[in-house]
C-alpha cells in the first residue's frame, strides 16, 4: 500500500494523520499549516499539532523513477513542468480577463439603473409638487363633512394682496375675556400644587437620547426651522423646514404621518391646534396656511401681511391667530373666517418684528423686534403698555411661563433674560457661553422648567435657574424645543436635518 500526502501528493518521509479529516499529510507540511491557519486543510475544522496521529512505516529509500536516471531525462522532466505551468498561468489570465468583462459590464448596467431610479425620483417629486400646489386651488370637497373643520368658504384660497381688516367687534372682545377670566382661576388653582406625574429634577438629569430621527425633511434643503408637539397627543410632532414643507411626524411608531406642501418659500413657524386636527404655518412668502391633516390639505390660506410672517401664536381660544411680520405690524385674525380682525403697526420704530407670543391669559401678548426691544400689548386696547430693552441684537425668542408671571427673552447676545410682569423688570440674566446663539425657548406646562435651544440644548430649573441638563448631539445649530407631556420627554430640532427625542 503506498501512503500519498493530501498536500504535496507524494510519498511522505514522516506520515501523519489527521483525526479530523482522516487524511495523510507529511508531518513538516501539516504542522507549518496548522501553525499558519489552526484548521485542517480538508475540511477548514480545527486541528492542532498535539492532535496529529504519527504512521509507522518501514523505512525504504524511495527508488528513482527510470525516467529521471540521466541528466538529459531530468532536463526533459523540468521542461515538462514549465511547460504545465505555463499553460496554467495561460489559463488563469484568460478567466481574469473575463471576470474583467463580466465586472465592467455589470457596473455598467448598476450606473444605467442609478441614473433611471433618480431620474424617475425627480418626476415623481415635481409631480407631488405640483399635485401640492394644486390642492389648495381646489379647496376641500374631497374631504367628507364630519371630518373637516369648520372654516370660512374661502377655504384654500389665497388673496394676492393682504386682507381688509374686519375689526374687533365687542362679541370677540367679550369671547376673549371671558376665556382669559375662565384661564386666571384656573392657573391660580394649579399653580397652588406642581403636577405628580412631573419629571422630578433629579430624573430629569438622567435624561439620555432615546432616538434620532433624520428623514422628516428633504436632504436636498437640510434645515428644520421649527416644531411644535400636539398638546392632545404628544406622540405626534410638527416640524418646519427649509424644503418649504411641514411634515407631522409620530415619534412612538417613527413615521411620518403626512408632508404638508404648498408653501413657496421655508417654513418657520408651526403650531398644532390643541382641540382640533388642524395644524397652522406661515412662511416668508407672507402666507399663513391652516391645514386639515386627514387630507394633507390648505382650509384656509390667510395673507395678513406684505411681508414674511416671522412669528405666530394661537389665542388660546383657539379661534385667533396672532402673527408679527417683516412688515412692521401684527396682525390678530379669526381662522374660522380667515379674516384679518385688526392690524397693528407700531409707528414708534421703524423695524421689523421677529417673533410673537401670547400671555397665558390671552388678554397681552410680547413682541420682538429687530432693534432688541421686547413689546408687551393690550389686545383689547390694541395699544403698546411696557417695553423690556436690555438686549443686544434681533428679539429671536420669547417665552410666556404657565405661570403668568415670567417671561423669557433672547436675542443675539448670548444671554437668556427673565422678566417679571408684575415689576416690568429683569430679575434674572442667564450667562450663555461665548458666541452662544439661542433659536428657541420654552418653559414646560407646569411653568417648572425652561428649554433653550441654540448652539445645543439647555434645561433650567425655575426660581433656582440652575442647569439641569446640556444635550450636544445635534451636529449644527438647534432651531426648537418643546417639552412631553409633564416633561416626561424632551423633543429638539436642528440644521442638521434631525429631531432628536431625549428621556429616560
Amino acid at each position: 500500500m503506498s501512503l500519498t500526502c493530501a498536500l504535496s501528493n507524494e510519498v511522505p518521509e514522516q506520515p501523519v494523520v489527521s483525526p479530523v479529516s482522516g487524511s495523510i499529510f507529511e508531518r513538516r507540511l501539516i504542522v507549518k499549516y496548522i501553525q499558519e491557519n489552526g484548521t485542517d486543510p480538508i475540511n477548514g475544522k480545527e486541528l492542532t499539532e498535539d492532535t496529529l496521529i504519527e504512521i509507522k512505516t518501514p523505512s525504504a529509500v524511495k527508488p528513482r523513477p527510470p525516467s529521471a536516471t540521466s541528466i538529459p531525462a531530468i532536463l526533459k522532466t523540468l521542461q515538462d513542468e514549465w511547460d504545465a505551468v505555463m499553460l496554467h498561468s495561460f489559463t488563469l489570465r484568460q478567466q481574469l480577463q473575463t471576470a474583467r468583462q463580466e465586472l465592467s459590464h455589470a457596473l455598467y448596467q448598476h450606473d444605467a439603473a442609478c441614473r433611471v431610479i433618480a431620474r424617475l425620483t425627480k418626476e415623481v417629486t415635481a409631480a407631488r409638487e405640483a399635485l401640492a400646489t394644486l390642492k389648495p386651488q381646489a379647496g376641500i370637497a374631497a374631504a367628507p363633512m364630519d371630518q373637516k373643520p369648520q372654516y370660512g368658504v374661502e377655504a384654500g384660497g389665497v388673496a394676492d394682496q393682504p386682507m381688509e381688516e374686519a375689526g374687533m367687534t365687542p362679541e370677540v372682545i367679550q369671547k376673549l375675556q371671558d376665556k382669559a377670566t375662565l384661564l386666571t382661576t384656573e392657573r391660580k388653582k394649579r399653580g397652588k400644587s406642581v403636577p405628580e406625574d412631573l419629571v422630578k429634577p433629579e430624573q430629569l438629569r438622567q435624561f439620555q437620547t432615546l432616538a434620532s430621527h433624520p428623514g422628516l425633511h428633504s436632504a436636498s434643503v437640510p434645515g428644520i426651522l421649527s416644531m411644535d408637539v400636539c398638546p392632545t397627543d404628544t406622540s405626534k410632532i410638527l416640524t418646519g423646514g427649509n424644503d418649504k414643507n411641514a411634515a407631522i411626524f409620530n415619534k412612538d411608531t417613527e413615521q411620518v404621518i403626512t408632508i404638508l406642501k404648498g408653501h413657496t418659500k421655508k417654513v418657520t413657524s408651526v403650531i398644532f391646534h390643541p382641540e382640533e386636527d388642524t395644524v397652522i404655518t406661515a412662511s416668508p412668502d407672507c402666507m399663513i396656511r391652516i391645514w386639515h391633516v386627514p387630507t394633507s390639505q390648505t382650509v384656509q390660506a390667510i395673507r395678513a401681511h406684505e411681508g414674511g410672517v416671522t412669528g405666530l401664536s394661537l389665542h388660546a381660544t383657539g379661534d385667533y391667530l396672532l402673527s408679527t411680520s417683516t412688515d412692521e405690524h401684527w396682525a390678530f385674525s379669526d381662522l374660522r373666517t380667515g379674516r384679518v380682525l385688526t392690524k397693528v403697526g407700531d409707528t414708534s420704530t421703524q423695524h421689523s418684528l421677529t417673533t410673537a407670543q401670547f400671555h397665558p391669559d390671552g388678554l397681552i401678548f410680547g413682541t420682538g423686534t429687530s432693534d432688541s426691544l421686547i413689546k408687551i400689548w393690550d389686545l383689547k386696547e390694541r395699544a403698546n403698555v411696557a417695553n423690556f430693552p436690555g438686549h443686544s441684537g434681533p428679539i429671536s425668542a420669547i417665552a410666556f411661563s404657565e405661570n403668568g408671571y415670567y417671561l423669557a427673552t433672547s436675542a443675539d447676545d448670548s444671554v437668556v433674560k427673565l422678566w417679571d410682569l408684575r415689576k416690568l423688570k429683569n430679575f434674572k440674566t442667564l450667562t450663555l457661553d461665548e458666541a452662544y446663539e439661542v433659536k428657541s425657548l420654552c418653559f414646560d406646562q407646569s411653568g417648572t422648567y425652561l428649554a433653550v435651544a441654540g448652539s445645543d440644548i439647555r434645561i433650567y430649573l425655575c426660581k433656582q435657574w440652575d442647569n439641569l441638563k446640556t444635550f450636544t448631539d445635534h451636529t449644527a445649530l438647534a432651531t426648537g424645543v418643546r417639552f412631553g407631556q409633564h416633561a416626561h420627554f424632551v423633543a429638539s430640532v436642528s440644521m442638521d436635518r434631525t429631531l432628536k427625542i431625549y428621556g429616560l
